[in-house]
Formats: structure tokens, sequence, C-alpha cells
């Protein structure tokens, strides 16, 4: 039995791995690769003939770099059971939906123009709405700390991961031919201590360990000083007659971005200006945090009971409809848009960049990790000039970032997680995945000091022995 390394081995999108039992696959997670269009497109599309015809799969978590591509991996031809949290299916039911919606316009969108320009290429989207459809009618939904056996000398048993709603750590006892081992997938690992979510569990037993490194080169500032840090930029934004900007990731950055300007005008912190969503998967994600509230942190449950909602600071407005959406970009009054995409390569989002990149009042707050090559990297690179939606445009606005906000672990969580985890078992490899190259040199060489037997970086097409 080994796990062959896929996506996500040497970068942060596309998740998946195959872990191989006698003669079995099952995969962990399938997400989309995202960056350079065309090198995305075709990553996508040409999923490995072993993955169509795998046993199971088992999810993670909902975020599209790990859930994405299920459609078309089902569409292809898998006909096996997506294993995930309660939580994770219903959040993929609207974020693969979503994904579906985004796709099926961009591709009418691309036919149009080049229709247009008299170019004789058909694009289509990489799977539409009816092929959501079929991918949830696969998906079965199994609580924490409850075991199942998906393949023949596979059991799965989901943990805490405190990295999203439903996020799980995916323990893996495995059993091949008299050999027994247990391989822990943590997914993406979460923060210890963060407002919302509760702490990532600590698994005894575990063999071989399969982790992520986001952010295996760095170390977040304290979570408590996001809070100030974002109300400082409200406020001077506000005061020069801007709007504040925030990309952010419909899953858990938008809620969270929610809370913060919860507390903020608790303390009478910042001025009560208008809070747009301008994110219809934003407004559905943040009704699911209120469906599984006992997954959340115990305060917060509190919050609930007593009928204070921690997602609805004074002034929130929803917008739904792409006319309303319009009217606000139209729009010059001060206030705050949260919109995604979380990276900025597409959503609501670049469309209020086309007005706002080029504003010197207005404020752009990055909350979240940026991939490389995406729209939101080059603006925390200091890109003076960036492409939105195919046209050059100028950079005038004021780039912020904070890192406060992040639901992945840092440097020293990553590297914590693994020593407790090897204190509860007898940690024989550790294989680093979802991470650049930098970081993960970097945590490589602090897993090192712990004296791990093994500490690989997981490379596409390579395999460990379990």
């Amino acid at each position: 039995m080994h796990i062959e390394f896929y996506g996500a081995a040497g970068g942060v999108t596309g998740s998946l791995h195959r872990l191989r039992v006698g003669d079995h696959d099952v995969l962990l997670d399938c997400g989309l690769f995202q960056g350079r269009r065309e090198e995305t497109n075709a990553l996508n599309r040409d999923l490995p003939k072993w993955a169509t015809r795998a046993t199971a799969l088992v999810l993670s978590h909902a975020h599209l770099d790990h859930s994405g591509n299920i459609p078309t991996l089902v569409k292809r031809g898998f006909n096996g059971n997506i294993y995930t949290t309660p939580p994770t299916r219903d959040l993929c039911a609207v974020m693969l939906r979503d994904s579906a919606m985004i796709q099926t316009q961009d591709a009418a969108y691309l036919n149009k123009r080049n229709a247009r320009d008299g170019i004789d290429r058909r694009i289509e989207p990489l799977y539409t709405a009816e092929d959501v459809q079929t991918a949830m009618g696969r998906m079965i939904s199994v609580p924490l700390h409850r075991p199942i056996p998906v393949a023949p000398g596979v059991t799965v048993t989901f943990y805490n991961s405190g990295h999203v709603l439903g996020s799980a750590l995916v323990v893996v006892d495995l059993e091949e031919r008299g050999h027994r081992s247990r391989l822990l997938f943590t997914g993406d690992l979460g923060r210890t201590e963060l407002p919302l979510l509760r702490d990532p569990e600590i698994v005894s037993g575990v063999d071989h360990l399969l982790i992520e490194s986001t952010y295996g080169d760095r170390t977040h500032p304290d979570i408590a000083t996001m809070d100030d840090q974002l109300g400082a930029i409200i406020n001077e934004t506000v005061k020069r007659g801007g709007r504040v900007y925030i990309p952010t990731f419909a899953l858990e950055r938008a809620q969270e971005v929610l809370f913060s300007l919860e507390r903020l005008h608790e303390r009478e912190a910042i001025p009560e200006v208008p809070i747009y969503i301008d994110s219809p998967l934003a407004i559905a994600i943040t009704e699911i945090y209120k469906l599984h509230v006992e997954n959340l942190q115990d305060d917060i449950q509190q919050r609930f009971l007593d009928r204070n909602d921690p997602f609805s600071p004074p002034g929130l407005r929803y917008v739904s409809d792409v006319e309303a959406s319009k009217h606000l970009q139209a729009n010059s009054d001060s206030c705050i848009v949260i919109a995604g995409s979380g990276m900025c390569e597409g959503g609501r989002i670049v469309h209020h960049f086309t007005r706002a990149l080029g504003d010197s009042k207005h404020s752009v707050v990055i909350v979240g990790f940026m991939a490389s090559h995406t729209l939101g990297r080059r603006l925390v690179e200091g890109h003076r000039k960036v492409k939105v939606l195919g046209l050059e445009r100028d950079v005038w606005a004021r780039i912020h970032k904070i890192d406060g906000l992040s639901a992945h672990a840092d440097k020293d969580d990553l590297v914590d997680f693994v020593r407790r985890t090897a204190e509860a078992g007898h940690v024989r490899s550790v294989s680093l995945v979802h991470g650049e190259d930098d970081a993960r040199a970097a945590l490589k060489a602090s897993l090192k000091q712990l004296g791990l037997p093994k500490v690989v970086n997981g490379v596409k097409g390579e395999r460990v022995d379990l």
C-alpha cells in the first residue's frame, strides 16, 4: 500500500492524492487548479484514468481547490461514493453549483467574443449544473469520530481540522496482507484560537502524516491585532471619501470578516457606513453556518442562543442580483464591499476593480493567501499595472495585506501539530503537500529538528510506501 501525489504537490491548488491498497484506489480530495488560464484549464480537464476508476473519494473540506473538480471526475466516469462531513456536503451543494454557473457564463462570454472576432473556437464549461447534481448524489455525510469502511482494507474517520466549517482531518486505517498502518491527511489545517472555529484535534497512533504547508515559511500576526488593522484602514479610507474593497473567499473568510466588523462596531471603533455582501454564494454560505452552529466555538453558539447574530454588523446589506451589483459598482459613496473571488480571479470583485483600482481614495484589503499568477498575488506584489477582465489597468488604489485572518496554520502551528501528533503515536514519515517550494523547504528544515525519521516534499507522480 502506498500514497501517490498528483495535485497540490509543489503548489497550493488542485489537491488530489491517490491511496492504493490492494487492488483499490481511494482518492483524497479532487480540487480545481487555479492560476494561468490555459495551463489550469488543461490540468482540470485532463484527469488521470486511475482517478476516474477509483473505488471511493474522501473529501477533506469544501474549498474549491480541494472539492471543485469532483463534478468533472464524475462526468468522466467515476461512480464510487464520496465521503465527507455533513457541513461540507451542504457547502458543496451551493459552492459547486456556483462554480458551474460561473464556468457556463464565462464560456458564453468567450464564445460571443470569439464569434465577434471571427475566431472559430468553441469554449465548453468544465462542467454544468446538471453535472453538479449528479456528483452531489454520490456524496455521503459522515459525522466526526464515526469510523466508516470506504474500500476493502480502508476505514476512514473524520476529526476536526479547525480550518473552515466542516473541514476534517482524514484519518485512514489501512490493512493489507496482515500489515496495518494509520495515515493522517490534514487537508488544510486550521489555527488555534480562531474566533469562529474549534481548535484542530490531535489524533493518536499515526504512522504516516500527509500535511499541508501553505504558510510553512512564516508566522501570522496575533489574530487579536487584526481588528485594529482593519479598523484603521476603514477609518482612513472613509475619511478621504473612499471605499474599502475586501476580496474574500465565500467560505470562512467572508464570515470571519463579518464577525470582525461586528466586533469593531461593538467597540464603536469604526463609523457606521453601508457594508455590502456582493456575493450570492457568501450569503448562502453564511446561512449554512447558522445551520451548523454546533461546529462553532462555544461563545459563538451562546451568541446564537442569545439571538445575537455574529454575522450581522450594523449597516449590512445583501446584494444578490446582477443589476443591484452593477448599481453598487456605479455608485461612489463610502462603504465596505465584500465580494468574491478570494484570489481576484473572477466573480464580482473584478467588476468592482474596473473602476476602483484606478482611484487612489479607495482601499483594497487582501485578507488571505494569494496563489502565484493570480490577480490577487500581483496586487500584493505591488504591480502598478494589472489585467482585469482582459484589459490592462493602472493601480492607484491603496493595497493592504492583513494576515491575521488567515484560517491556515502558520509555521509554528504546523510544527506544533506535527510534534504533538508524533508524541501521540509513532510517526514514521511526513509528506509535505499544498505549499509552494520556499514554504515547504522552510517547514521541512523545521520538522527535521524534531528528529523525525523521514520528511519529504510530495512531488507529482512520486510515491511513499505505507
